[in-house]
């Protein structure tokens, strides 16, 4: 694929980048023509919400729901995709209540449970016993391995994540705990799914690929885009290029940062980071009008 620098813009309010790709050209395309067809896939941390060093004061940019709400009724749905249990997303997100919402759905845990905006129910399975387990001995082994100062877990419910941003060399204090974390998520039949600054412990065969190739099918979309940040959203990445050799168009874009750029050299769009994918999704919704 090519390089997300050679896409081009015009400068106009409202106005949409040129994908730099071919494939993404034709993604957007096919978005543009069938809107109703089409569904607008989209990360949460990083990509709708900017990161802190706290989570949980993580909230969306505060002009993600209006452009969401103009988008939405637009499109055939626009679905959140997160490591996130759904209702935390759906909290630090706003959009509970939101008139102009009733399309868009949380995908939380990696689409282990979905929440849907136009009845407000969420869906979740029982937790994987492993993460019970792992849960009880991570805090002797953040000891033994010598976890700096500031590091700190997060419950996740579905999953357990380590965070190393508040430390005071975070990419050491990650390097660190990356091989202990590992060992332990593989005695319990977990993996660990690194992202920016922190590691996640969590089942196997979840991941937003799987869960973004399942809801388009599920509603028999003939395009999709997808947002992301991190390496967590590689996988959907791939979903998107299989969906496309499967004759889906898609449309890949990076929410750019200078923590992560594996994304940024597969995307067909870089916008600069949450402020950007809003006023993309804006765009998208001026042109549809």
């Amino acid at each position: 694929m090519g390089s997300h620098q050679d896409s081009t813009r015009d400068d106009s309010p409202h106005s949409l980048p040129t994908p730099a790709t071919a494939a993404g050209r034709e993604g957007l395309d096919a978005l543009l023509a069938h809107p109703g067809r089409a569904v607008v896939a989209l990360d949460f941390d990083g990509t709708l919400a900017p990161i802190v060093p706290d989570p949980d004061q993580a909230r969306a940019h505060p002009d993600a729901v209006p452009a969401l709400a103009a988008l939405a009724p637009k499109v055939a749905s626009i679905a959140v995709i997160t490591g996130r249990p759904a209702e935390v997303a759906v909290g630090h997100g706003g959009f509970a209540g939101v008139p102009g919402l009733d399309r868009l759905v949380v995908l939380g845990h990696y689409g282990a449970e979905r929440w849907d905006a136009a009845t407000g129910t969420l869906t979740t399975p029982e937790p994987h016993p492993g993460v019970t387990a792992v849960r009880a001995e991570l805090p002797g082994l953040l000891e033994r391995s010598g976890a700096a100062e500031g590091t700190w877990t997060e419950d996740k419910g579905h999953a357990v994540a380590v965070h190393t941003r508040r430390a005071p060399d975070p990419r050491a204090a990650f390097d660190t705990l990356r091989a202990p974390l590992a060992d332990l998520a593989s005695r319990h039949g977990l993996i660990v799914e690194p992202g920016r600054m922190v590691l996640e412990l969590r089942p196997p065969g979840m991941d937003k690929g799987a869960a973004l190739r399942s809801y388009v099918h599920s509603l028999g979309a003939a395009s999709v885009l997808f947002a992301g940040d991190d390496l967590g959203d590689l996988p959907a990445y791939a979903a998107v290029d299989t969906l496309r050799a499967e004759g889906i168009p898609g449309l890949l874009v990076c929410s750019g940062s200078d923590e992560v750029t594996e994304l940024s050299k597969r995307a067909d769009v870089e916008v600069p980071g949450p402020a950007g994918v809003v006023a993309l999704l804006a765009a998208l919704a001026h042109r549809l009008a």
